[in-house]
């Protein structure tokens, strides 16, 4: 409110985000979906605090925790990561059956390349409470990458007990293929004859055959039905790229229609114009 007791243009978009957010109160992948994009767009700006300071309850927490991270992840370092992590630890004391400050923790701690203890720690957490969430999934197949504190082999672990136990519509339906699209990017990078070589990672049985079968259903209408579903589509999409197996993509490519994810098409140059490109060729 402003002095006058009138609502204030930042009441009016508080109002606007809390309902948005309060629609998908029951729906925990929606939920998390949402506050994932909006978190992404509020970056740029003092929306979050604003909102923290205006109203009570844990979702302004989350979501300025959130907020934090996703500027921490384009900075590569957080600026004050003790407090957005105590937005977290606030947010679930006052909602002790919602997973988002959870995952939100599990990014912050994956940032600051926590200890493993830690992080499975809030791991158990957010799965206690939502198994198969989309963001914690690919935040744990991030941190156990080579790259981050973990390894090839530990990559692969997870996944293979990811597939044994996760159903095969849930949220975390994509992680099998961004962890093949990680492998592939990882040994391009390396340049020279394995650079030269990185389509034959298509060609082994597991890399085939996660292909296969996410072709022969993904583009099913109705089939996924989690809130991420277009990325994880945009993904496969890629994938059949990668593998040389583009023509066979057409129905992939139609199901997508024209909602294009920054990745993994910016893996390659502009999403938009690498996306355009092959979709016309595989359509």
């Amino acid at each position: 409110m402003n002095s006058a007791g009138r609502l204030g243009p930042d009441d009016i978009q508080i109002d606007q985000v809390d309902r948005l957010l309060q629609e998908s109160a029951r729906d925990p992948d929606r939920r998390a979906h949402r506050f994932a994009v909006l978190a992404e767009t509020a970056a740029p700006t003092a929306f979050a605090r604003s909102w923290r300071l205006r109203r009570r309850g844990s979702d302004p927490m989350v979501f300025e925790g959130w907020v934090e991270l996703v500027r921490g992840r384009a900075a590569g370092r957080m600026d004050d990561a003790r407090a957005a992590a105590d937005h977290c630890y606030r947010a679930a004391e006052l909602s002790p059956a919602d997973p988002l400050p959870w995952v939100v923790l599990l990014g912050i701690l994956r940032l600051m390349r926590a200890e493993p203890h830690q992080l499975y720690a809030v791991w158990r957490e957010v799965t206690a409470r939502d198994p198969w969430n989309r963001e914690a999934h690919l935040q744990m197949l991030r941190y156990l990458s080579p790259e981050e504190c973990g390894s090839r082999s530990g990559q692969l672990d997870f996944v293979e007990t990811l597939r044994a136990s996760a159903p095969p519509v849930s949220p975390s339906v994509g992680v099998e293929l961004a962890a093949l699209v990680d492998e592939h990017d990882r040994t391009a990078a390396r340049g020279g004859v394995e650079a030269l070589l990185a389509r034959r990672l298509w060609t082994n049985s597991r890399a085939a055959g996660a292909l296969d079968t996410a072709l022969a259903t993904w583009p099913r209408e109705g089939y996924l039905r989690h809130a991420a579903a277009l990325a994880d589509l945009n993904l496969l999409a890629y994938a059949l790229v990668q593998a040389g197996r583009v023509r066979e993509g057409g129905a992939v490519f139609g199901a997508i229609g024209d909602t294009v994810t920054a990745w993994p098409w910016s893996l390659d140059g502009d999403p938009v114009e690498r996306f355009t490109y092959w979709q016309a060729k595989a359509l």
